[in-house]
């Protein structure tokens, strides 16, 4: 008997680091020390010299059941793109840049290729958003789950002048909304998407073109990787755009998600229309027959980020997001609300 009649294969455990180690190397920033294999990734403190009052921010998360969906069209690379994105979106909504990232794949066999498939989409979205995939593991958990099936996780540490975060504690009656696009469901409301399309979860019925999703198969679409936004923000403070809130539209939707920015005593107003909504969100509310509340409650509709801007902004946040190939939307306005309790009302 040996540890490989139990299910975890060490030797595969070694062609797979060697096989990541290039799609690593791409993300190294000048403060990464050393490489693969350590017991802990190393990142010099410099990154912080010649900050004034620096604040250390951290995120972490996961991509949740939208794996399902990787493991049955067996297309793994977009996969460590959401987890990135679900991490530095929330760092760069409290006005900070992303330094490092670290991810952890657990699986019930490790297969060398899908793994490396896995982290290769893990470093592409650490190139996106300018951190450095500096460690990681990848666990065998033979028995705990299937052989074809795996989980990830991700954390993220960033820095932000401590002046310089996006509090949301000077929103005043009259700031203005910019919603800017996502490019689609991202990685939340999966288990709500799963069940609307039951009947459609296996090879054929996520790979045949659906005229509602203008030709694309539902699949492919479903597993758009999430946005990653720390591009745009930082473009936008580079040009002198000055943010006071930022929201990461992620579970919970509009209604949870928006309100986290405000102060007390103000509510997000956002006028229906003033955006686009891509064709899968009609084709999971008509065939899920989901009340319009639900919906905002559950999905992004659209927008991966809010941004709260003065009046004055607002025009230039729309035109530098192009810059970054973002489409930004002015969809709303800060009222005085009705409670000390801050709400998203739709209009």
């Amino acid at each position: 008997m040996d540890y490989k009649a139990a299910g975890v294969d060490i030797e595969a455990g070694y062609e797979s680091v060697n096989l990541i180690k290039e799609d690593v190397e791409k993300t190294m920033r000048p403060e990464v020390l050393g490489g693969l294999g350590g017991f802990s990734g190393a990142f010099l403190a410099k990154a912080l010299k010649g900050m004034r009052d620096p604040v250390l921010l951290s995120g972490t998360d996961g991509v949740g059941t939208k794996l399902k969906l990787a493991f049955i069209m067996d297309k793994h690379n977009t996969i460590g793109i959401d987890c990135v994105a679900m991490c530095v979106n929330d760092i760069a909504c409290a006005g900070g840049e992303p330094l490092f990232f670290l991810d952890y794949i657990a699986c019930g066999k490790n297969r060398p290729m899908k793994i490396k498939d896995i982290v290769a989409g893990v470093a592409k979205g650490c190139e996106i958003s300018g951190c450095a995939l500096i460690g990681g593991e990848t666990a065998e958990h033979p028995g705990m789950m299937s052989d074809d099936e795996y989980d990830i996780a991700g954390f993220t540490v960033g820095v932000v002048e401590r002046d310089e975060m996006l509090t949301g504690s000077d929103i005043r009656d009259g700031d203005v909304l910019v919603g800017i696009a996502s490019s689609g469901v991202h990685s939340n409301g999966f288990s709500l998407v799963r069940k609307v399309f039951a009947d459609d979860l296996n090879l054929k019925g996520l790979s045949k073109a659906r005229k509602e999703l203008d030709g694309d198969s539902l699949g492919e679409t479903l597993l758009t990787p999430t946005r990653i936004y720390v591009p745009l923000l930082k473009n936008l403070s580079g040009n002198g755009v000055r943010i006071k809130g930022a929201s990461h539209i992620t579970g919970g939707g509009f209604y949870e998600n928006i309100p986290r920015m405000l102060p007390k005593g103000k509510s997000a107003y956002i006028r229906k229309g003033s955006f686009e909504i891509p064709p899968i969100f009609s084709l999971i509310q008509k065939k899920g027959k989901i009340e319009e509340h639900m919906m905002y409650n559950t999905f992004n509709m659209g927008l991966g980020m809010v941004l709260c801007v003065s009046p004055y902004e607002a025009d230039r946040v729309v035109s530098v997001a192009s810059l970054t190939g973002d489409e930004a939307f002015i969809i709303g306005e800060i009222r005085e609300g009705e409670s000390e309790t801050p709400e998203a009302v739709l209009i």
